[in-house]
């Protein structure tokens, strides 16, 4: 393992670090890479493949979106609608309060992710690269680093509303179009018509980033660590009931026990993958952190977060307190947002104090599922379910007894807290 590192610049989290080789993360620590010149040193002068040249780079690299879908980026650029004047978004609303890793590339290498969006905006013919974030110290860093690009006419940083919904694609759409942070209800893809109804290629930070270490490495080099279908690296923000929370770069298929071990992790009764859209599994170290890995459990990285539920919190005080969150999050833009995830979150607290079965809840999932403007409802349904399931037997301690005499711990708080 690579060394963790305390990093001045990273706000949330201070530890930034490695298992294996880092990549993304290499010289966070050690030099100031929000300057130019020192970017350069440590990554080199990066190439400008043409469009054809890129996708079929992509596609031997296979290189997967590092957010909440895992989108394919080539997919993405072949998909823009012909005719328009494409336009690159970089999403940097990091919503998801489980995760500090985009924020933590725009703060600390702010370069690499600018490159891998110039690197797509040359090749798509594109001129205009937005970057949308929601924290203005990050916005800050952004705006003084590209003062020294030469390509800086070309980017404009965004500051857009801080919710947890921002960060879905079609809502980030419509805040950089100046409407209201909310969910359109249509389903328009941002390769169609994005930003100014123009076709517009719009990943995560950490894709950027990807993106701006394949052009210089290239295919066979990107593709040296991970696995055979899912190849290189991905950023884990781990929190929970560790010692060491903070950024990780792991190569796709690290099982959760190395991870638990590089974070120092305490015996835990469960493990949140994905963050609070995500899904709840079994802390077993075997498990391989992978999308072939996590999808026996119906989990995905989503997110990029992982939170180890400790022996010793509350499991199921846990799960209701994120659920009400959840809930308090919605736009109320729909039925299942407006009345099915606040009915959904008293039926978790009714389970958590003894006095409901977990039929209740299951029946209101099944209302809400599939029926929402956007993907807030089904996220928060795959979070209930998947805890209620993984804290089964803490379900029946409860029903029991009424509870199981453990506090809420806190473990979901996560960086930047839930309060």
């Amino acid at each position: 393992m690579i060394g963790l590192s305390e990093h001045p610049a990273a706000t949330r989290p201070s530890t930034i670090g490695s298992i294996g080789r880092p990549r993304l993360v290499r010289g966070i620590g050690a030099a100031d890479l929000t300057a130019y010149a020192a970017h350069l040193a440590v990554h080199g002068p990066l190439p400008q493949p043409g469009r054809a040249e890129l996708l079929a780079m992509l596609d031997a690299a296979a290189l997967s979106g590092r957010g909440g879908a895992g989108f394919p980026l080539a997919n993405k650029i072949a998909a823009l609608r012909p005719g328009g004047r494409p336009v690159v978004v970089v999403n940097g609303a990091e919503g998801e309060p489980a995760s500090a890793k985009d924020g933590t590339l725009l703060r600390c290498t702010p370069h690499l992710v600018l490159d891998g969006a110039a690197v797509a905006a040359g090749a798509v013919g594109a001129r205009r690269v937005l970057v949308a974030v929601t924290d203005p110290a990050t916005a800050a860093v952004l705006r003084m680093s590209l003062n020294s690009r030469p390509d800086r006419s070309w980017f404009e940083v965004r500051e857009v509303a801080d919710t947890f919904i921002v960060g879905e694609a079609r809502t980030l759409i419509e805040a950089l179009n100046g409407a209201a942070a909310l969910p359109p209800g249509r389903r328009v893809l941002p390769t169609d018509r994005g930003v100014g109804g123009q076709p517009t290629v719009l990943s995560n930070a950490e894709t950027f980033a990807q993106l701006g270490l394949l052009a210089r490495i290239g295919a066979r080099e990107f593709s040296a660590v991970g696995t055979p279908t899912e190849p290189g690296t991905v950023l884990l923000t781990v929190s929970g009931a560790v010692a060491k929370p903070g950024v990780l770069e792991i190569n796709y298929g690290t099982p959760l026990g190395a991870l638990a071990a590089a974070v120092d992790a305490g015996p835990s009764q469960a493990v949140v993958v994905g963050g609070y859209h995500g899904t709840w599994l079994p802390a077993d170290p075997a498990i391989e952190l992978s999308r072939a890995g996590l999808a026996p459990f119906g989990a995905t990285m989503g997110a990029g977060a992982v939170i180890f539920v400790g022996e010793h919190t509350c499991g199921l005080a846990e799960l209701a307190r994120v659920t009400r969150w959840l809930a308090e999050q919605s736009t109320r833009r729909c039925g299942p947002c407006a009345f099915g995830l606040p009915a959904l979150a008293a039926d978790v607290e009714a389970i958590a104090a003894g006095r409901a079965d977990p039929a209740v809840a299951e029946r209101h999932a099944r209302l809400v599922t599939g029926r929402g403007a956007c993907a807030h409802p089904d996220g928060a349904v795959r979070f209930v379910r998947s805890g209620l399931a993984v804290l089964a037997d803490e379900v029946g301690t409860h029903r029991a007894y009424g509870g199981c005499r453990r506090s809420d711990a806190g473990h979901l708080s996560s960086p930047g807290g839930l309060e």
